[in-house]
């Protein structure tokens, strides 16, 4: 099930040089109820690309959405990406389940939180 997503963040970087992973804003990472080396699931709006890779702290209120290793050959600075983390849960836990749903803006802060299921705008 999809447990957390981050809409339309922002790539800050692309460091080709590192050895693997996205960097992310720390108060990101929290705010969405992610955690430090959790795989997630990365969707470039720009060139269609899907890639996996795991979480690394970015400085907290930096801002940043860094593809490191070869995942920076996938994007560039500016690309709008969606990143997704997903739980293993029950049926019965699926059927009341709410995922986090934080939509950012073009500076990568918080601009909704959505309700997916029901489609509305939480704050």
């Amino acid at each position: 099930m999809l447990k957390t997503k981050l809409h339309r963040a922002t790539v800050t970087e692309a460091n080709l040089n590192y050895t693997g992973s996205i960097t992310i804003d720390r108060d990101l990472i929290d705010e969405a109820g992610m955690f430090v080396y959790e795989k997630v699931q990365i969707v470039n709006n720009n060139n269609g690309a899907r890639f996996e890779t795991y979480i690394i702290e970015g400085e907290r209120g930096s801002g940043v959405i860094c593809l490191n290793g070869a995942a920076a050959r996938l994007v560039q600075p500016g690309d709008k990406i969606i990143i997704m983390a997903y739980a293993q849960m029950t049926p019965e836990e699926a059927q009341n389940h709410q995922p986090i749903v934080l939509l950012l803006n073009d500076q990568n802060q918080i601009h909704e939180r959505l309700n997916e299921k029901a489609g509305q705008v939480l704050e």
